[in-house]
């Protein structure tokens, strides 16, 4: 009997972790199935240049996948349940549920609300591709128009890269970014400083330590009594996990993402690992990995090292989890690289400019690179189990 390995979400991380257990484990000890939602890779990170209209690349995880081994589900996860080592799944032909015996866990993060009143009825967000396609059409709509007001909410790193790729993509429209703080307040002096040039030079209007209390349909609520008009409001206050992990009785923290050890593996059921946006895992420094791209990577890689070493007895290396910057996108021609040191405060210098937007750019071609060829330098002869462990003791559940 093979030992089945279940990876939910095809992200980053998901797809990432999916592809490198099909390179290292020997298909004749295990079977891998992969569940997403949707059928294609989204470049998550490209969401905000999507949403202000470029073309982004989207492979079919079908053809991702094809030759590696690795069954792909097209489903939306609905519940885990840990004790009988299941997974429930719906899709367009009613769902059923999946048994494993290891799973990985990376079903990333959403767009949070933080309870403000109507966000959720009007404001567009960049979390997901059709949330960004929603985005799009309505910047269509307002340029077709002769113009409109853009507001991005949010002083974070996604609401800088949103609003100034909207501000570059589409000059016909007015675009303001409203900050709780001071837009990226973790960034150096000196990068501060470039991006506040840069929303000069694109034309954002940048209010700071402004709070938003409500959205409506056509303006925004400030806590100060201010009333903004928007055509289009974009909320990138925060990202929240699924409630799907604390449903299932994992352990969780408070913000319902997945408590692990070192080596991602769920500190109250040994055989899930949690990689990505939804683990709460502990860098190097003693702080909590942010999300991320760079920490799907780091967690992605320990938790199949660890699955690895577990199941064939070899030795698990030790992948180390630090955070070493930011790459900051502000539109296609400029960026900004901000390195930060042992204990995630931003280095004094910075690089700004062209050089910054390239090295932004390769980075994420060279994620993609990485999703659409999982199993590149697959070795002639993988590495066996040592012993396959026992199916769990609820009814063995077809695929």
């Amino acid at each position: 009997m093979k030992h089945r390995i279940v990876v939910l979400g095809a992200g980053y991380a998901g797809a990432y972790a999916a592809g490198n257990l099909a390179r290292r484990l020997s298909p004749a000890d295990t079977e891998i199935t992969v569940v997403n939602a949707e059928p294609d890779f989204v470049q998550r990170l490209r969401l905000h240049q999507l949403a202000a209209g470029q073309r982004i690349q989207a492979p079919k995880l079908a053809d991702v996948f094809a030759g590696t081994g690795i069954r792909l589900r097209v489903a939306r996860v609905t519940a885990v349940d840990p004790g009988r080592r299941t997974v429930a799944v719906a899709d367009a032909g009613g769902g059923g549920e999946l048994g494993y015996d290891t799973l990985v866990y990376a079903l990333g993060s959403r767009v949070a609300d933080h309870g403000v009143p109507g966000v959720a009825e009007h404001a567009f967000d960049v979390t997901g591709r059709p949330s960004a396609l929603r985005l799009r059409d309505r910047l269509d709509a307002l340029e077709g128009r002769g113009g409109g007001t853009v507001l991005v909410v949010g002083d974070g790193l996604t609401g800088i890269e949103t609003a100034t790729e909207i501000a570059e993509s589409r000059p016909g429209l007015s675009v303001t970014l409203i900050a709780r703080g001071e837009p990226a307040a973790r960034l150096s002096a000196g990068a501060r400083g470039h991006l506040r040039r840069a929303c000069d030079r694109l034309g954002i209007t940048v209010l700071e330590h402004t709070s938003v209390e409500a959205v409506e349909a056509t303006r925004v609520l400030c806590a100060d009594g201010t009333v903004l008009a928007s055509d289009a409001t974009v909320w990138t206050a925060g990202f929240a996990v699924d409630p799907i992990a604390a449903q299932s009785g994992l352990e969780v923290t408070e913000e319902g993402r997945i408590v692990v050890d070192r080596s991602m593996r769920s500190v109250s059921h040994p055989d899930v690992h949690a990689i990505g946006d939804s683990v709460h895992a502990i860098g190097d420094n003693g702080r909590p990995l942010p999300m991320s791209c760079a920490s799907a990577g780091d967690t992605a890689r320990r938790a199949t090292e660890a699955i690895v070493g577990r199941l064939t007895g070899g030795r698990t290396a030790d992948v180390r989890l630090t955070y070493v910057g930011n790459h900051i996108s502000l539109g296609r021609r400029d960026g900004i690289l901000q390195l930060v040191d042992g204990e995630g405060r931003a280095k004094p210098a910075y690089l700004g400019g062209r050089k910054a937007a390239r090295i932004k750019a390769g980075i994420l071609a060279t994620a993609l690179w990485a999703v659409s060829h999982p199993t590149f330098g697959m070795p002639r002869r993988r590495r066996r189990l040592t012993a396959v462990p026992a199916a769990p003791a609820a009814k063995r559940l077809a695929a």
